[in-house]
């Protein structure tokens, strides 16, 4: 049974005249009518009774009639869907956010997206980058926010923000008025470290051991105002991207640039490779991409 079969019957009950329903149809009438007998022979009932007193329909063709017309119906709502869907009035999109970045600058890019897309959803998970990364080659999300470097020959990576790392310390700390200082000299410091679910506990801590010292972790920490908290406090030094020091207030703390070496901060959206991506998650993509030199976190 094809689709077409019961457009063809449904508009000459409608017409109630297998004529006219050929003209709306745009066949010939022949056409239309070799097209509901063979509707007729395939379900093996008579659907139309033709007789000198008209057109009417037998309890069979009763029936047909009403699901054809819900089969129609849903027809138009498919189509007009896949419309809503590419033209970006409907759609979802599932994203990962590391808890530490999502609230710097990503409500300013979500509240901008959605006023120029109100009809797409977006549902953000907060993970971890490690775990961001995870999840999107499981295909739990769509794409993620994580920190570079990742395994680029699982993802499509679109880089982001680029920027340094700073170390805080209390304002009586013996570092307080440097200028700068170089990883190696904070070998017998006490850290305040991320969470070990962060991509940055393993890259801080991978450039420390590079530096030539384990770092003593004497403090763990998923949310980056607490770790500075403690920092100012004199519970030990921390090391945060520049964006989010500058967020940080107080004068009991201290931001010390990073030398030799310096320790990067890249974030960037990755999407798993050879995975269909939405037309929502593109056009998402494509409007983050053409914010990213306006995506300062201190604003």
């Amino acid at each position: 049974m094809e689709l077409r079969q019961l457009k063809y019957f449904v508009e000459a009950v409608k017409q109630k005249n297998f004529t006219r329903a050929a003209e709306k149809m745009l066949v010939s009438q022949p056409a239309l009518s070799k097209m509901v007998k063979s509707l007729e022979d395939e379900l093996g009932a008579p659907l139309i009774i033709r007789s000198h007193k008209g057109f009417a329909l037998t309890d069979a063709g009763e029936s047909v009639y009403r699901h054809a017309v819900r089969m129609m119906s849903v027809e138009e709502d498919l189509l007009s869907s896949v419309v809503d869907v590419q033209g970006l009035s409907k759609g979802t999109i599932r994203i990962g956010i590391p808890p530490i970045i999502g609230s710097l600058f990503f409500p300013k890019v979500l509240a901008a997206f959605h006023k120029k897309h109100p009809g797409v959803q977006i549902q953000i998970k907060e993970y971890g980058a490690k775990k961001v990364a995870e999840s999107v080659l499981a295909g739990e999300i769509e794409m993620g926010v994580a920190v570079l470097p990742v395994a680029e020959e699982h993802f499509i990576v679109h880089p982001l923000i680029d920027e340094k790392m700073v170390l805080l310390v209390n304002e009586s700390h013996p570092l307080a008025d440097a200028e700068e200082v170089h990883l190696s000299s904070l070998q017998h410091e006490d850290f305040i470290f991320y969470s070990e679910d962060f991509a940055l506990y393993e890259l801080v801590r991978e450039y420390c051991i590079n530096a030539g010292f384990e770092p003593n972790i004497l403090f763990q920490s998923s949310q980056w105002d607490f770790m500075s908290e403690m920092a100012a406090a004199g519970l030990g030094v921390t090391i945060l991207p520049e964006s989010i020091c500058s967020r940080i207030i107080g004068t009991r703390i201290r931001k010390i640039p990073i030398r030799n070496p310096v320790v990067p901060w890249r974030l960037a959206v990755i999407q798993a490779k050879d995975t269909y991506t939405t037309y929502a998650g593109r056009a998402f993509i494509e409007f983050i991409i053409g914010m990213k030199d306006r995506l300062r976190m201190s604003e």
